[in-house]
């Protein structure tokens, strides 16, 4: 598939291509479970600092491939880089989460976003993608992602986490053109910054819709799945006669697998909350399927991680299009040891699906 590219086993399953085993990659592989990744954050002195300096951005970016022989690397960045960019003031406050200086709460506040310039709001995004990429030197191929238009709006409206998003969810109900035209200006800006990390040198993007969840089956297909699809149709994912896949993951998004299958995406991220085996059978080998294993078993014994991973292989079963991830990130307290059982184990015992 790709020339350029030393290890193409995860474009490859992507696209539903053969492939000799099944690709693994982690999701938050990038992250607080690292000891390594520990010491840069503190270097940096906050988070937002080490995601704005490509240089220490590049540097976590890569750590987890230092460890383990993963087939792809994950831009280190964040989903609220669009609104901070949009002078909202994003700040991460320690074991609290994303804050907002200026959430948006008003009709006025919509009206005076603006969809951002990738290559001068958030240049440090693709100063870190080339830097990457030129790192990487086509060792394995480095994943660019934003999230949903929705994911990213409930942060904007709540001003943070929430745990009922009541006011996204008023908005939603309540004013639903006002809610239109917040996903409208955020489908553009991540349509617009999705096309940039491809040209700056990602090669698979995707779309993290973290709380599409927590809707209705009418309301993520109005509010969330629409935008996403919108999104898709305007990415430029020819690159020189080679195809950037996209991934679609919507968290708790088991119950409309097969509306997502249709989106346009050439794979869809999958929970723990449903079987592989079922949710192969329900998109009938349209797209790919990512996932899914529960982090939480990371916890565990080397020999319970082997037994999960071998699980979840045999309910995929034999044939193309299955890359093996966790259900949703990695936890900050996991040892990176299991992780390189995990990794192993996954590379391992997929071979007899792949002959």
């Amino acid at each position: 598939m790709s020339a350029s590219l030393k290890n193409d086993r995860l474009i490859r399953a992507l696209l539903r291509q053969p492939v000799d085993q099944t690709p693994v990659w982690i999701m938050r592989q990038a992250g607080r479970y690292l000891p390594e990744y520990r010491q840069v954050r503190q270097r940096a002195g906050d988070f937002m600092t080490l995601c704005k300096t490509p240089e220490l951005a590049c540097e976590v970016t890569l750590q987890p491939l230092q460890r383990f022989p993963l087939d792809a690397a994950i831009l280190f960045s964040d989903i609220l880089t669009i609104p901070d960019a949009m002078g909202l003031g994003l700040s991460i406050v320690e074991n609290e989460g994303p804050r907002f200086s200026w959430p948006v709460r008003s009709k006025s506040d919509i009206d005076k976003l603006s969809v951002p310039d990738p290559e001068t709001d958030l240049r440090y995004v693709m100063d870190a993608v080339r830097l990457i990429s030129a790192e990487l030197d086509g060792k394995v191929p480095l994943i660019g992602f934003a999230g949903s238009p929705w994911t990213i709006g409930t942060y904007m409206l709540e001003g943070g986490p929430s745990k009922d998003y009541s006011l996204a969810k008023g908005m939603l109900y309540e004013e639903p053109a006002l809610m239109h035209k917040l996903m409208d200006v955020l489908t553009r800006s991540i349509t617009d910054y999705l096309n940039a990390q491809i040209q700056a040198g990602v090669q698979i993007v995707m779309i993290f819709d973290s709380w599409g969840g927590v809707l209705s089956r009418a309301a993520y297909k109005e509010f969330s799945l629409n935008y996403m699809q919108q999104i898709i149709q305007g990415l430029n994912t020819d690159v020189g006669g080679k195809k950037v896949p996209v991934i679609l993951f919507t968290k708790g998004g088991g119950l409309w697998l097969e509306e997502m299958a249709g989106a346009g995406c050439d794979a869809i991220g999958v929970d723990w909350t449903i079987e592989l085996g079922d949710a192969r059978k329900l998109v009938g080998g349209s797209v790919a399927i990512q996932g899914n294993l529960d982090p939480a078993v990371l916890y565990s014994s080397p020999e319970t991680i082997r037994q999960h991973v071998s699980r979840l292989l045999e309910s995929y079963g034999s044939g193309n299009g299955h890359v093996f991830n966790l259900g949703h990130g990695i936890q900050p307290k996991i040892d990176p040891e299991n992780v390189a059982v995990l990794v192993e184990s996954v590379h391992e015992l997929s071979k007899p699906y792949h002959a």
